[in-house]
């Protein structure tokens, strides 16, 4: 019936309960967070340690409002995890593995955000990342690093948006 077309079949994306198949770095951990409704409103846990999702205490914790369509990043730390929440507005987010020692050493992932999912995901060690505001309004998200910021020190090294280190172009 198709054979006289260039139709494609789609290939599997995400399994029937809706998680995605794609491999994930190796200790990048996501967890979709549902807000609670009622009458009034929603209220939304945005972390809670009983989840397990990290061991580490909370111990820092900042608001970051994002432009339409601009960047934050190359970003990776030597001492510390990211635990950020996307809350408000639509990002893309790219991770790229960057530990020798890790099995997913050089893996590529790329998500999308919003306030329509919000998410709480884990940036670990060796991992550079970048957020990418896809929306037509400011976005935020609240980052609760393993560690404090240290003013005088701090723990984040810095590629270029386009560089030779990581395949990947925000312009796609």
């Amino acid at each position: 019936m198709f054979t006289e077309t260039p139709i494609k079949k789609d290939k599997q994306t995400i399994t029937k309960e809706g998680n995605a198949i794609s491999p994930r770095i190796e200790d990048v951990k996501i967890k979709r967070l549902n807000p609670i409704e009622d009458k009034r409103g929603e209220m939304l846990e945005v972390f809670r340690p009983s989840w397990g999702f990290h061991s580490d205490p909370l111990v820092y914790v900042y608001q970051v409002r994002t432009k339409p369509k601009q960047i934050r990043g190359w970003v990776v730390h030597k001492e510390q995890d990211d635990r950020i929440f996307f809350c408000v507005g639509s990002f893309r987010v790219v991770l790229f593995d960057y530990r020798k020692d890790s099995p997913t050493f050089q893996l590529l992932n790329d998500f999308v955000f919003s306030e329509r999912n919000p998410t709480l995901i884990t940036f670990p060690v060796g991992v550079f990342h970048a957020v990418q505001n896809i929306g037509t309004s400011d976005a935020i998200f609240i980052n609760m690093p393993t560690k404090p910021y240290n003013h005088e020190n701090p723990d984040k090294y810095r590629l270029p948006i386009e560089n030779d280190v990581i395949p990947f172009s925000f312009e796609d």
